[in-house]
């Protein structure tokens, strides 16, 4: 079987189970479960925590898992990146009390707090700043305010826990970071292949609509120029002589926008329907 991670809590843990029901797979019914076998996909999926999911999968004891790029780069271990999973989006920033530093230049010589010092450490040294990096486990934010540290470094989502701490964010981000896919070097095989394309299929799903409409023959070429779907549209003739219907995906981002223009070619009965699941 394939043997799979999942976020045991926090915000990967909702987003990667939804992710993983729209694809096919069981997840677990009740969130003390840690093992939850899916024998018709011949999956097993192991419930653990964020930060040691790469580790696992580094390990080569599992295929492949669902974290974060951060705790990914921030493990160091042998694992690599296999698709971007769309959610869970962050940044990691340095943040300081406002007039204490105006980039990090000024950090030569400064405590810096932060639960990542792999990523820290490497940043500083890539950008030549003498600094201390002090490891603290979680709410890093109260460590200028504390006194140990006059720097920290976090995930930034929103930025409102810093700013309620007294902070300011500062500099260029470190790294952007969401949920990922992750897996063992060699890990081909082809329930491996499988699992991919459903969550790629998953991604796309959620990415396009499908759109259908009615259109004069005569303004096909400009209705299709606005839809031209993934290879090209569906085209069929209706009864009425001199009509269409098209059919095509399109990106759910643009879809109200293109209906409005397709309206003004004169296209009716112009309706968009939810994707499920897709393979391309």
């Amino acid at each position: 079987m394939l043997r799979i991670a999942v976020p045991n809590k926090g915000s990967l843990s909702e987003r990667a189970s939804a992710m993983l029901r729209e694809a096919g797979y069981r997840q677990r019914k009740e969130a003390k479960e840690l093992v939850t076998v899916d024998p018709g996909n011949r999956v097993e999926f192991f419930y653990l925590r964020p930060r040691d999911i790469a580790v696992y999968v580094g390990a080569g004891r599992l295929d492949l898992g669902i974290t974060g790029r951060d705790l990914l780069l921030e493990s160091g271990v042998n694992a690599e990146e296999v698709l971007a999973l769309g959610f869970a989006r962050s940044t990691f920033r340095y943040a300081v009390k406002p007039g204490s530093a105006r980039g990090t230049a000024d950090f030569d010589g400064m405590t810096i707090a932060t639960s990542y010092e792999n990523i820290v450490a490497k940043h500083l040294a890539n950008n030549g700043i003498q600094a201390t990096v002090v490891h603290l486990d979680g709410a890093v934010e109260t460590a200028v305010e504390l006194g140990v540290a006059q720097v920290v470094a976090d995930v930034v989502e929103t930025g409102t826990s810093l700013r309620n701490a007294g902070l300011e964010v500062i500099g260029e981000p470190i790294m952007e970071s969401e949920a990922i896919l992750v897996r063992r070097p060699g890990t081909d095989d082809p329930g491996a292949r499988q699992f991919l394309r459903r969550l790629q299929g998953v991604l796309v799903a959620g990415a396009y609509v499908m759109m259908d409409y009615d259109c004069r023959a005569e303004h096909l070429e400009d209705a299709v120029a606005l839809t031209p779907g993934l290879e090209a549209p569906t085209v069929s003739p209706l009864h009425n002589e001199g009509w269409v219907a098209v059919r095509a995906m399109v990106p759910a981002k643009e879809a109200q926008q293109i209906m409005d223009d397709l309206y003004a070619l004169g296209a009716r009965a112009i309706l968009t329907t939810a994707i499920h699941a897709c393979r391309l």
